[in-house]
């Protein structure tokens, strides 16, 4: 600023003004310090705030001193965004700033803020993201897995021949995958995993920056095997290794064929197969009907 440059007003909170638009952030998913001081400096300043979960924005806000002051503090859910996104697009069509945080985590990451910045861009609105917390991120950091290339392929079905369905699609995918799932699924999904995506090397991360960490690593038989007798809690995220490349003879085709058709349908086992060794997925249903007659 020159000498005689008028000083810019005070925004919220006494806060420097925030530039006009749809601002995400990024939120803590354990310890409140994890938040960026850009965050921090955006929920001080913006006229508007939109949150996943209210409650939980509001206490990150006192942990952190920043005062509420009279703004409008907007839930946005999966149950109500159809009614409160046509309120947050009149605030960005007059010109204000909007702040919208997840319950935790990178926004837009198994978070219902997508159709909100959908719109926002369609109408034309700045639309800017100020990064931090990922689970995602952080798993992959910890899992001693490669990271050059992965999948993040969200919460897998609940129902047992779905999921199998689900994982089977990402067998043949190229790239470590990253998923969540729920403690009270967990056992059932690594089971799914074992049988499903062969014997990959996999981390199991739980309550991740959280007093209780914990990340479980071996292959998935083992994990599956370890978790099956316990009973957890928090929150989870799977990381798995992409399938190694492997030559495999006709005995192992019929071999891991048998052992898939005992808990799946032809197309889910030719699937499930057909990535675990690398071979064309036509080739190899055509091995699973033939064996699924002579059964």
């Amino acid at each position: 600023m020159t000498i005689g440059e008028a000083e810019p007003e005070s925004g919220p909170g006494g806060a420097r003004p925030l530039a006009p638009g749809l601002h995400f952030i990024a939120t803590p998913i354990g310890a409140a310090r994890d938040i960026t001081l850009r965050a921090l400096d955006i929920l001080r300043a913006a006229d508007v705030l939109a949150a996943e979960d209210t409650r939980t924005l509001r206490h990150l806000m006192e942990i952190h001193g920043i005062p509420l002051g009279g703004r409008p503090l907007v839930a946005y859910h999966d149950h109500n965004g159809e009614a409160a996104r046509p309120r947050l697009l009149r605030a960005l069509a007059e010109g204000r700033s909007v702040a919208y945080a997840s319950e935790a985590g990178t926004p837009l990451v198994a978070d219902p803020g997508f159709q909100l910045g959908r719109a926002a861009i369609a109408a034309g609105h700045p639309v800017l993201a100020a990064p931090g917390p990922s689970a995602v991120l952080a798993a992959l950091t910890v899992s001693g897995l490669p990271t050059d290339r992965f999948l993040f392929a969200g919460f897998p079905p609940a129902t047992a021949s779905a999921r199998r369905k689900f994982l089977a699609e990402l067998a043949p995918v190229p790239a470590t995958l990253v998923l969540y799932e729920s403690p009270k699924r967990i056992h059932k999904t690594l089971e799914d995993m074992a049988v499903v995506l062969g014997d990959r090397q996999a981390a199991v991360c739980r309550e991740l920056t959280k007093r209780f960490e914990e990340v479980s690593r071996g292959p998935l038989d083992l994990l599956a095997r370890e978790f099956g007798d316990r009973s957890v809690k928090g929150e989870i995220v799977v990381v798995v290794d992409r399938a190694p490349p492997v030559q495999a003879g006709l005995e192992d085709l019929e071999a891991a064929l048998i052992a898939a058709l005992g808990t799946m349908s032809v197309k889910e086992a030719a699937a499930a197969v057909a990535g675990q060794l690398g071979l064309p997925r036509r080739d190899v249903y055509q091995a699973a009907l033939r064996l699924a007659e002579e059964r």
